[in-house]
This record gives C-alpha cells, structure tokens and sequence, in this order.
C-alpha cells in the first residue's frame, strides 16, 4: 500500500471504529479466538491490499465501511438458537443493525447483505461486493485452519 492508500485506508477505518457501537463487535467470537472485530478489520485490509494488487477501480469507502460491517450482526453465534443456519441469517442480521445504526450507500448494503454468496443465493452486484465476499472466505480460512500450519515444537 502506498502511503496515500494506507492514509485513506486508515481515514475510513477510523470513522467507523471511533464509534463505541462497532466496538461491541469485539465481545464476540467469530472464528477459533478471532472476535467478531477483528475478523471484520482483517477481511477489510485484505479487500484493500486484494484491489491494489489486481488494479480493481473500486469505491474504497463503501469497500472498507462494508468490510467493516459485514459481520455487524451483535451475537455470539456459537450460543444462538440458529445454530448452523447463522451462515445464513446473519447476513441480514448484519444489515438491519447497520442500517439501524449507520447511513449505508447502496454498494456498503450489498456487500453486508450478500457476503455470504454462494451459500446465500444472493448474487453480488458489485465488484466491492465480490472483494469482500472474496477476502471474507480467505480470512475465515486463515483463522479455522491457522493454528494447523504454525510449527509444531516438542519440549522433550
């Protein structure tokens, strides 16, 4: 990233993060030890660093406000009587909080509302939308699958 792109990156972040109502993110675990926060900070990084690399022309706000509130659905999953179907209902979850919360620009909803594309059957209808849906998968790949790569030591 270039130092104008990490200033911008680092602008829109802080936007919303200065915010205690996306701070309540934090309180949930989304993947292994990963809260819900920080799932949603990492897969808005990778959004960036993935359009940088491959030259996408991408509306960087809607893309990293997205990213950020994709996951905005405020329960701990693993506890909730939905269960295995939260893949499918948290997506709209995520929405409605986010829109109760935040003014959202069209491509900031869908990315929130079809995140979870192909196993929602919600067709993305923006490049963000498919970055971050993208990013999200890479991400939850790296935090289940993580601790599998790290070395392994003996203390015998």
């Amino acid at each position: 990233m270039t130092q104008e792109q990490l200033r911008d990156f680092n602008e829109y972040m802080n936007e919303l993060l200065a915010d205690r109502k996306i701070q309540r993110m934090s309180q949930f675990i989304q993947h292994g030890d990963t809260t819900c926060l920080m799932h949603c900070k990492t897969v808005a990084y990778y959004s960036v660093v993935f359009v940088n690399k491959f030259h996408i022309k991408v509306d960087m706000k809607s893309l990293i406000r997205g990213a950020l509130l994709h996951d905005y659905f405020l329960y701990d999953w693993h506890e909730q009587k939905l269960g295995n179907l939260h893949g499918f209902y948290h997506p709209g979850i995520a929405l409605r909080n986010a829109m109760r919360d935040y003014e959202l620009t069209k491509r900031e909803m869908d990315i929130i509302k079809k995140h979870m594309f192909p196993l929602t059957l919600y067709l993305p209808m923006y490049k963000e939308t498919w970055v971050v849906c993208l990013m999200d998968k890479y991400c939850t790949l790296r935090e289940f699958f993580g601790n599998l790569f790290k070395k392994k030591t003996c203390n015998a």
